[in-house]
């Protein structure tokens, strides 16, 4: 199935309580997968097109602050608009999971692949100091074992989790296990796991106000500075990567989703001519795996970050590994899609 079908399909195995979302190019089968399924006959789960992207993330708002799992997803203009919803969603301590099938921008820009997000999701994207935990997924596979994961994160840290996609693995269709069945929670199991959640007010405790208002300056820098706290919790705990051939490495490169599956091939490529390549891919953009690319920075010559964008991870490269080792970008615009060669030549180019 295509990734965005894998999605949903694990959405509704996960125990997913609700989706709330609203139709755009390249994600739109993950709305339209779980219309089909009719998960509210099976699990109970609620599945609603919004009116918009502002409805639909201030929806999952709602409903994370009764304690459920919820879920959006769109694409990247679609993302644009749910960014103060997902600032207020962070501002609130609350956990669920947003899912961005990267197309071209800025702007309505072009409905093919981009990964021209990457600044959005994980320096920010709406106002206020907060972070999102960032899942990237180069496979059909990890696209549906990503939504578990990223519930559970969401809710381990009450946080907003994010699946950051590009268009190429949303469409693209491969075989996948899909994940077993976990029932929904039960009234009592949301009280016991989320004793924040507004769920009604038994008489053993006092009401629970859910907001990102604080208008005293001394307590909003202590909520601010609780969260500051909790983030490096999560970069201390949760960075995931993958490393490929890069024991004997010359150069790394470094890329996340698709295109570090082409640097696989790009790898095959350069070693058959005696150019010895690694990869290091990201599956946490944030937190990101500094520590592992300083690692690397010891025995390599060189890295090259290869992006569907002008140059985005490269900055986070280069803040990981410092002055070790010269670190270059390369990256095509506007949805083209590089090829192995064009990865090998751009690395001769720039860093030899």
């Amino acid at each position: 199935m295509k990734g965005n079908e894998a999605i949903a399909h694990a959405a509704i195995r996960c125990g997913t309580d609700g989706y709330f979302g609203y139709p755009i190019t390249p994600q739109s089968e993950i709305l339209e997968t779980l219309m089909a399924e009719k998960p509210w006959e099976t699990t109970g789960m609620v599945v609603l097109q919004a009116e918009s992207e502002v409805a639909a993330i201030n929806m999952v708002y709602g409903g994370a602050g009764a304690g459920k799992r919820v879920m959006t997803s769109s694409s990247s203009p679609g993302i644009s608009l749910k960014q103060e919803g997902i600032s207020y969603i962070a501002g609130a301590d609350l956990p669920c999971l947003i899912v961005n099938v990267m197309r071209g921008g800025p702007g309505l820009g072009t409905i093919q692949p981009s990964q021209a997000d990457y600044f959005q999701t994980v320096k920010g994207g709406g106002h206020g100091d907060y972070r999102l935990i960032t899942l990237a997924p180069a496979s059909v596979q990890e696209m549906a074992d990503f939504v578990a994961l990223g519930f559970d994160l969401a809710f381990k840290y009450t946080t907003p989790a994010m699946i950051l996609a590009d268009g190429i693995v949303g469409q693209l269709m491969e075989k996948v296990v899909l994940p077993p069945f976990r029932p929904r929670h039960t009234e009592a199991e949301i009280a016991a796991e989320s004793p924040w959640a507004a769920i009604g007010r038994p008489a053993t405790r006092g009401p629970n106000i859910i907001t990102s208002l604080e208008l005293d300056p001394v307590i909003m820098e202590e909520k601010n500075l609780r969260f500051q706290a909790k983030y490096r919790r999560i970069e201390a705990a949760e960075v995931r990567y993958e490393e490929y051939m890069c024991d004997d490495a010359e150069y790394l490169l470094v890329a996340f989703g698709s295109p570090a599956r082409i640097c696989q091939k790009a790898i095959e490529t350069a070693r058959a001519s005696g150019l010895r390549l690694g990869l290091l891919r990201p599956v946490t953009l944030w937190p990101f795996p500094s520590e592992a690319l300083a690692r690397h920075a010891g025995h390599v010559r060189g890295m090259l970050a290869v992006e569907l964008n002008a140059g985005q991870m490269v900055e986070d490269v280069r803040l990981a590994v410092g002055e070790k080792v010269p670190v270059a970008h390369f990256g095509r615009l506007g949805g083209i899609v590089f090829t192995p060669d064009e990865i090998v030549h751009a690395l001769k180019e720039r860093l030899q």
